[in-house]
């Protein structure tokens, strides 16, 4: 006689993947499947003509376009093909409960396999939000201390942790490109690369003031203090992207750079700082061996700036790439980080929350992103 519980694991196990093959056959009208294997098609093409070297960046975004389309069309027939399996393996279930054996390893199998396709859906469905002209950029990411003193520079390093601690997470890798230490501890400011695809996508989210409270390690009172720094991003462009710059607008200063020591500081004068002098936008430079490298880096993330401001003149009722700057202090944060007199972190825009403020200082930030995605789709959806 076959076990009951089996028969219910398989049976809720069945009615899961149909409730999954709804989602997988969702998912191939909102990510245009269809479209993507045609365009799949012409690339292959295009790299098989032995023209195509002669313009070496053309080669280049050709076969970056078709090695990612690539992988996401693998991505998805892999779990067409995985919803096929399990359904086989269903039927399989069946014959073995029906014939009395009860092989509950198979039906331990099922289920373990319907959750782990589950949580593949899952990461379908959240590529979805990352369909920008720039999501699958690299991202310039900016954190400026804000109201708080010390403390406030403090809590800036301590972003630039967790930022990182989050690339890491994810296999994106981080180059520092220029910090201004604080006065007495942490930073006043950082500027570093986030490289990976659909960094600037993930990252975008968080665009923002981000609020600190905990009892102050430099208050000699130990007083609760509460602290601000902000977080702006920008994709990085391809350096053969045409962004006009007329050297005459530009005021560019060398300095040494600055830093506790390690790998990112450099210390001779080859640090940059150029100000483009209509705009007022300034970017620096210490990261890179040379001047000439720095100020290369440099010029690359003031064509990155002045790309994005162009695009926001173009489209200033729309913020989705540098959204609304606020006040670097109360009453415009988007998320606070409660250490005392509680545990908790709140994202104000979202509500999304947790009380485990360790996990998220220590980079686990995807839940606050991936919400925050979901209600700019929500919002631009009404508009």
């Amino acid at each position: 006689m076959a076990d009951p519980k089996a028969e219910n694991a398989v049976r809720d196990a069945e009615n899961s993947l149909g409730a999954l093959r709804g989602r997988w056959e969702a998912a191939r009208d909102y990510l245009t499947i269809d479209a993507r294997r045609e365009r799949h098609r012409e690339l292959e093409v295009l790299a098989q003509d032995p023209d195509l070297w002669n313009d070496q960046d053309r080669a280049r975004t050709v076969t970056t376009e078709l090695g990612r389309l690539g992988a996401d069309l693998e991505s998805f027939d892999a779990l067409g093909a995985t919803l096929e399996d399990l359904a086989v393996l269903v039927d399989l279930c069946r014959e073995t409960l029906a014939g009395g054996e009860g092989d509950w390893s198979l039906v331990t199998e099922l289920v373990e396999s319907t959750q782990e396709l589950d949580r593949r859906l899952n990461e379908l469905e959240t590529q979805s939000l990352l369909s920008g002209p720039y999501d699958e950029n690299d991202a310039i990411v900016d954190v400026h201390a804000g109201a708080g003193g010390t403390d406030a520079q403090d809590w800036a390093e301590m972003m630039v942790r967790m930022y990182s601690r989050w690339a890491e997470r994810r296999g994106f890798s981080v180059e520092i490109d220029e910090v201004t230490e604080g006065q007495e501890a942490g930073i006043l400011s950082a500027t570093f690369i986030v490289k990976g695809r659909y960094a600037y996508g993930w990252l975008s989210a968080e665009r923002g003031v981000h609020r600190l409270v905990r009892m102050s390690p430099f208050d000699s009172q130990a007083r609760r203090q509460t602290s601000f720094a902000s977080l702006e991003v920008t994709p990085l462009l391809d350096e053969d992207a045409e962004v006009d710059i007329d050297e005459k607008d530009l005021r560019v200063d060398t300095y040494r750079s600055s830093g506790a020591g390690g790998q990112h500081v450099n210390k001779t004068d080859s640090a940059i700082r150029i100000t483009h002098l209509p705009t007022g936008i300034v970017v620096s430079c210490q990261n890179e061996r040379s001047q000439h490298q720095n100020r290369a880096r440099a010029m690359q993330i003031l064509a990155a700036k002045l790309a994005e401001r162009a695009r926001l003149e173009r489209q200033a009722e729309l913020d989705a790439l540098s959204g609304t700057r606020s006040d670097n202090s109360w009453g415009s944060q988007i998320r606070s980080y409660v250490q005392a007199p509680y545990q908790l972190v709140k994202d104000l825009r979202t509500d999304t929350e947790t009380g485990n403020v360790d996990a998220v200082l220590d980079g686990d930030l995807d839940d606050f992103m991936e919400a925050e995605l979901r209600r700019q789709r929500a919002a631009h959806s009404t508009r």
